[in-house]
C-alpha cells in the first residue's frame, strides 16, 4: 500500500528502537503502577490471575495486529483494517471503521485523563498540601505543550521515558525476587511472605467473581501495546519494525505485569490501605527508605510517558478518521512543523474536563474511569479480531507473500480470543460492580452509533470527504 501524503505531512522518521520502546511505553503506565492496586483490592492476591487471563488475550490480539500491520502498514492501522474487513466503501465497512476509530480515540482521551489524575496522586507524595486537581492541571498543560512542539522528537522522548520505566521494573523484579527468596540481608525468609499472601482470607478472598472483573479492568491497562501498529505508518521499515515489536513486547509485558504484581501481593497485604500505591509500599516493606521516593519518581515518568503516548495515539487516530470523512476535515490541519495541532488539542480538552471531575468527585471518578475504558478497549479488540479473521483469508488468496507474520493456529486461536473477550463482556453483566462500566461502555457505543447516523444523514456537516487519489481510486 503506497504511503499517502498524510504520513509525509506528519514527518515520518521512527527508528526500530523507537518502535520497540513506543510499544512498551504505551503499556507501562498508571494502569500498572496505580490501577493495579485497584484490581488487587478487589480480587486479593488472585489479581495475578486477572492479569494472566487478560495478558493471554492481549498476546493473541497483538499477534493478529502484527500480521495485518506487516501485510498492510496504514495510517490509523486497525481503523483501516476494520473498514477493509467489513466491506470497504460499503455501509458496513464505513460503520466498522467509524466505530473502531472513534472508540479508540475515546479510549485514549480517557487515558490522558486517568494518567493526569494518577500523576497528581504521585506528586502529592512529595507535596501533600497541594490539591490534586492543581497538579493534574500543571501536568496536562506541560504535556500538551510538549506534544505541540515536538513531533520529530516524540519517538526520542518516548524512547528515553520508556527506557527508564523498563529498567526500573527490571530492578524492582530483581530486588523483590531476592527479598522473597530470602537472599536479602535483612529479608525475612520466604515463609514470612506466605502469610502476607494467604493469611488475609486466602488466595481468592472474595471468590472467582472479582478475579474475572479484575480481568476486565486489566484490559485497559494492557491496551497501548497496539500503538506500535499505528506508528508503523511513520516508521522507516514498517513490516520489520512491527514484526519485531509485536513479538518481543508481548513476552516482556507479561513478565513485567504478572511478575511485578505477584511480588507486590507477596510483600503488601492486599487489603491494606497501602495498596493505593502498590509499588512504593512494596519497597517500603523491603525496608528501602529512599527507594520509595525513587520509585515514585519512576512511576511519574511512566505516567508522563503514557500521557505523551495517549496524546500521540489520539491525535493520529483523529488524523486517520479525517481521511474518509469520519471526522471533521478541519482537524487534519498540521502546522509548519508537521504537528496536527487541532487533533492534539481536542484530545486534551477531554482531559481537562475529567480533571475537573476528579476535583468535583475524587473518590468515584478515578475508579469509574479505570473501569469504563476497559469495556471500550474490549470492544475495539473484538473488532480487531474479527477484522483479522476476515482479512487473513483475503490476503492468503490475493497476496500470500505478504504474510511475513502469521497468527498462530489460524483460525482457531482467533476464535478463542473472540470468545474469550465476549465471555468477559458477558461476565460483566453478572458482576454487580462491573454492570455500571458495562452499561457505560454500551452507552458510549450507542452515542457513536447516533453520531454515525448523523454523519450519514448530513455528509456535509463539516465531515468533508477527502479528495486523495487513494480515496477516488477505491470509490470508482
Amino acid at each position: 500500500m503506497q504511503r499517502s501524503t498524510d504520513t509525509t505531512e506528519l514527518k515520518a522518521g521512527l527508528k526500530q528502537r523507537h518502535m520497540t520502546m513506543i510499544a512498551l511505553g504505551g503499556v507501562i503506565g498508571a494502569g500498572l503502577f496505580v490501577g493495579s492496586g485497584v484490581v488487587v483490592q478487589q480480587a486479593g492476591p488472585a489479581a495475578v490471575l486477572s492479569f494472566l487471563i487478560t495478558g493471554a488475550l492481549v498476546v493473541l490480539v497483538m499477534r493478529m495486529l502484527g500480521e495485518m500491520a506487516c501485510a498492510m502498514p496504514a495510517v490509523g492501522s486497525f481503523y483501516e483494517y476494520a473498514r477493509l474487513a467489513f466491506g470497504g466503501k460499503r455501509a458496513s465497512g464505513n460503520l466498522a471503521g467509524f466505530l473502531t476509530g472513534w472508540m479508540y480515540w475515546y479510549f485514549w482521551v480517557i487515558v490522558v485523563a486517568v494518567e493526569a489524575v494518577a500523576g497528581a496522586k504521585l506528586v502529592q507524595f512529595w507535596l501533600p498540601d497541594v490539591p490534586a486537581w492543581a497538579i493534574s492541571l500543571v501536568l496536562l498543560v506541560t504535556l500538551t505543550a510538549t506534544n505541540l512542539v515536538s513531533v520529530g522528537s516524540y519517538g526520542e522522548f518516548e524512547f528515553w521515558f520508556a527506557s527508564i520505566k523498563v529498567a526500573a521494573i527490571m530492578v524492582f523484579l530483581f530486588l523483590g525476587g531476592m527479598y522473597v527468596l530470602g537472599l536479602w540481608p535483612a529479608a525475612k525468609h520466604v515463609t514470612a511472605v506466605l502469610p502476607t499472601l494467604l493469611s488475609h482470607g486466602g488466595l481468592m478472598p472474595k471468590g472467582i467473581g472479582p478475579v474475572l472483573s479484575g480481568a476486565v479492568a486489566a484490559t485497559g491497562f494492557y491496551f497501548g501495546a497496539e500503538i506500535v501498529t499505528i506508528a508503523a505508518a511513520e516508521a522507516q521499515e514498517p513490516a520489520k519494525a512491527v514484526a519485531k515489536a509485536t513479538n518481543s513486547v508481548i513476552t516482556r509485558v507479561l513478565v513485567f505485569y504478572v511478575g511485578s504484581i505477584l511480588l507486590v501481593v507477596a510483600l503488601v497485604p492486599w487489603n491494606s490501605p497501602k495498596m493505593a500505591t502498590p509499588y512504593v509500599s512494596a519497597l517500603d516493606a523491603m525496608g528501602i527508605p529512599a527507594a520509595a521516593s525513587v520509585m515514585n519518581a519512576i512511576v511519574l515518568t511512566a505516567v508522563l510517558s503514557a500521557l505523551n503516548s495517549g496524546l500521540y495515539a489520539a491525535s493520529r487516530m483523529i488524523f486517520a478518521l479525517t481521511r474518509h470523512g469520519d471526522a471533521p476535515a478541519a482537524l487534519a490541519k498540521v502546522n509548519r512543523r508537521g504537528v496536527p495541532v487541532r487533533a492534539i488539542l481536542i484530545g486534551t480538552v477531554f482531559g481537562y474536563a475529567s480533571v475537573v471531575m476528579s476535583y468535583v468527585s475524587p473518590d468515584t471518578v478515578f475508579a469509574f474511569l479505570v473501569n469504563s475504558y476497559g469495556t471500550v478497549a474490549i470492544f475495539v479488540y473484538v473488532l480487531i479480531a474479527i477484522s483479522q479473521l476476515k482479512l487473513r483469508a483475503r490476503i492468503e488468496r490475493d497476496a500470500p507473500e505478504k504474510l511475513r507474520v502469521r497468527m498462530w493456529c489460524y483460525p482457531y486461536l482467533t476464535w478463542v480470543a473472540i470468545i474469550g473477550m465476549v465471555g468477559i463482556l458477558v461476565a460483566m453483566a453478572f458482576i454487580p460492580e462491573q454492570r455500571q462500566p458495562l452499561w457505560f461502555g454500551v452507552a458510549s457505543l450507542g452515542v457513536l452509533l447516533l453520531a454515525y447516523l448523523l454523519r450519514v444523514r448530513k455528509p456535509d456537516a463539516g465531515f468533508g470527504e477527502p479528495d486523495t487519489l487513494e480515496y477516488r481510486h477505491h470509490h470508482h
